[in-house]
């Protein structure tokens, strides 16, 4: 098996599996993240039904990891879920990867394929910036 950057990988059958998007890397400090690892890794929680990662504006680092969460059934959504999310991250991520905060929605937005539309969401936290790098 190898590696093709860090967005995929080839088996040895020379099958070629991508696992993210390009567009979707956050440069955080200098640091290439592909949220689909965190993205994996929370959906594996059982208080969470859905979640989206991406970078979001940070003053000293360019950009910081953002999880949006959509919480389980019958599961309230604040700081306390917040927190257990980040320490679940923490325990299989490395430090640069696990999300520095956790917001919540009732529903994260798909398109009617199913695909999440990132867009939506990430377009809330960089308002009107002109440059995804600060």
């Amino acid at each position: 098996m190898s590696t093709v950057g860090d967005v995929g990988y080839v088996d040895d059958d020379n099958f070629l599996y991508l696992t993210d998007r390009a567009t979707f890397m956050i440069i955080s400090g200098g640091v290439n993240i592909y949220p689909q690892e965190c993205e994996n890794l929370l959906i594996t929680h059982p208080k969470v039904a859905d979640a989206a990662v991406f970078g979001v504006p940070n003053v000293d680092l360019g950009e910081e990891v953002k999880a949006v969460v959509q919480p389980a059934e019958g599961i309230a959504p604040g700081p306390e879920l917040a927190e257990e999310l980040i320490a679940f991250c923490s325990q299989s991520l490395s430090r640069q990867k696990v999300p520095r905060s956790v917001d919540f929605e009732a529903e994260l937005p798909r398109l009617p394929t199913g695909k999440l539309y990132k867009r939506l969401l990430r377009d809330r936290y960089w308002g009107n910036k002109t440059s995804r790098i600060v």
